[in-house]
């Protein structure tokens, strides 16, 4: 059975991007494009593992990150946070959320294929 990841990230050709590497990788996908969607689709289809970007609309990362793993039901899905966000404290801010793992933009797609094999073994 396919492993099922939900992909949030409020720019479309990222978004695309991410959903193309992944369904090409054996991956199934789900697409949300701010926050408040992001909580909607865990909660409606429970994926596998989300890969969440830091900033966009209506929610950022963190908080729908914090959200995620204050839902008993949710707690257990991986997160890998993906941001532009190169200033100090950005990663820590990610971990003190509740992220399994965290890439800066721009990423090489091998190193997140990789990042996710670990988080879904």
């Amino acid at each position: 059975m396919k492993k099922k990841i939900l992909i949030v990230d409020d720019e479309p050709q990222i978004n695309r991007m991410l959903n193309i590497r992944m369904k090409a990788n054996g991956y199934d996908t789900l697409s949300a494009f701010d926050g408040e969607q992001a909580l909607e689709q865990a909660k409606l289809h429970h994926p596998d593992l989300i890969i969440l970007d830091v900033m966009m609309p209506k929610m950022d990362g963190f908080e729908v990150c914090r959200r995620l793993k204050l839902d008993t039901s949710l707690k257990d899905i991986p997160v890998i946070m993906l941001s532009v966000k190169v200033e100090e404290g950005a990663r820590d801010w990610a971990a003190v959320s509740g992220a399994d793992d965290y890439l800066s933009k721009p990423f090489e797609a091998e190193e997140l294929l990789e990042k996710i094999k670990k988080l879904l073994k």
